[in-house]
């Protein structure tokens, strides 16, 4: 895994969630793993695979985390605690969160790279937000189609038709907008689905 700021990049220029191997307090938490004394291996999956693992040693107030990372190509050790918060639930019991080791702000998930830190230190955006970013520039490349007088939809056949009195200028200055919009939207459509695919895979993680 990479650093700060690594991952690979959507649309907006931030790289998504799912480019990070999650830690989630809840799902730790419902596995018994934050009483005091308990110690585990988590483990993530990918299509029935293990693909890496830390070791969760549960303290007061604190989770100890240690794994193993690469760092400019050397293999290094890594130990440190997490801390914990409690807040209290409407009907009664407490939620944990983690405090994020590298801001302090309270969360539920934090991600993997050199170390786990919140998506905010990361700059991480929600695969979601990938998906608005290409159905938003395919709803751009719609609204050239319709003042081009071609089938709304990018999937859609383009007639490569001129509207009568539309200057050629223009219409070609249109249609490449239209193309490059498409690209990218089609693009981001085909990284989503891979990032879909993947996901199902992960569903397998945790621990086992």
């Amino acid at each position: 895994m990479g650093g700060m700021g690594s991952g690979r990049r959507y649309q907006g220029g931030r790289s998504t969630t799912e480019d990070y191997r999650p830690l989630d307090v809840r799902k730790l938490h419902k596995a018994g793993l934050l009483t005091a004394g308990h110690v585990a291996l988590w483990s993530w999956y990918s299509r029935g695979e293990r693909r890496a693992s830390i070791q969760v040693q549960a303290e007061a107030g604190r989770l100890i985390l240690s794994y193993t990372t690469t760092i400019d190509g050397e293999r290094k050790d890594c130990r440190y605690p997490v801390m914990l918060n409690w807040t209290p639930c409407q009907y009664g019991g407490e939620r944990p969160w983690f405090l994020c080791p590298a801001c302090r702000r309270r969360v539920a998930i934090l991600y993997r790279g050199v170390v786990f830190a919140c998506r905010h230190c990361y700059r991480l955006a929600y695969e979601s937000q990938r998906a608005r970013d290409y159905d938003r520039l395919a709803g751009r490349a719609d609204k050239i189609r319709r003042r081009l007088g071609w089938p709304v939809g990018i999937l859609n056949a383009a007639p490569w038709t001129k509207p009568k009195g539309m200057h050629w200028r223009t219409f070609w200055r249109l249609t490449a907008e239209h193309n490059r919009l498409v690209g990218v939207s089609l693009e981001g459509m085909s990284e989503h689905m891979n990032a879909v695919t993947r996901g199902l895979g992960r569903h397998a993680g945790g621990l086992r």
